[in-house]
């Protein structure tokens, strides 16, 4: 097949003791699904209707790459969250089929232009500009389920310059791994390459030039890099 311009490279993840790459076909996110974030935020939790964003695929950011401030914003927020990456499809899927779908696991950072965030709620409009920006979904290597695959106790966590800014455990998630993969199914058919952040626990703040953050999923994923 023949094109008019050169088509992108795909973007793509390294998967943990593999020279091969996951490639990233679209981010999908879930608002608001830790309470004690969505109290800091003056935000209600909805326990029966999930908030879902998206993200751009080229949005990714691999580990210990540096990430641009992004343009337009004075407020860049950082949100640690655990990131589920997808290794077959399905829709209309009940949560008991939904483990079934998961390659594997990893630690992101859903990055936020926050004042652009509360001026688009003030409005009533779409998040798209806050969320779904350049490099703005930092995604550690992904560690295969076969290996190693989190509980409700798995702790996630992230530090900026050394000090500790947020801590949560998988467990108070207001929607586990398969509830949230439930809903997204009936809402888009899910494919292979698909990765899906979780949600973050409290603590999101700001991000400087400068700054240096180290994001953990307990036991499973690192991610390390600078804000430039």
């Amino acid at each position: 097949m023949r094109y008019v311009i050169d088509p992108p490279v795909p973007p793509s993840l390294p998967v943990v003791g593999s020279g091969l790459r996951f490639p990233v076909r679209r981010i999908f996110c879930i608002g608001r699904n830790y309470a004690e974030h969505a109290r800091e935020m003056g935000a209600a939790v909805d326990r029966e209707t999930p908030l879902f964003f998206c993200k751009p695929a080229d949005a990714v950011v691999a580990d210990g790459a540096d990430v641009p401030y992004p343009q337009a914003t004075a407020e860049l927020h950082h949100e640690v969250e655990m990131v589920v990456a997808l290794g077959r499809g399905g829709r209309d899927l009940a949560p008991a089929e939904a483990p079934a779908l998961v390659f594997g696991y990893g630690v992101g950072l859903d990055l936020t232009r926050r004042d652009l965030q509360a001026q688009a709620k003030a409005k009533n409009h779409p998040w798209d500009v806050a969320k779904a920006f350049d490099h703005s979904a930092p995604v550690s290597a992904l560690r295969p389920a076969a290996e190693a695959r989190p509980d409700a106790d798995t702790r996630l966590s992230l530090d900026v310059n050394g000090e500790r800014r947020q801590q949560g455990r998988l467990g108070d998630m207001v929607h586990d791994v398969p509830a949230i993969l439930a809903a997204l199914s009936r809402l888009f058919e899910l494919k292979a390459g698909d990765l899906v952040f979780t949600g973050t626990p409290a603590g999101v703040a700001a991000l400087a030039r400068g700054d240096r953050f180290h994001a953990e999923l307990e036991g499973i994923a690192t991610l390390d890099g600078r804000i430039v």
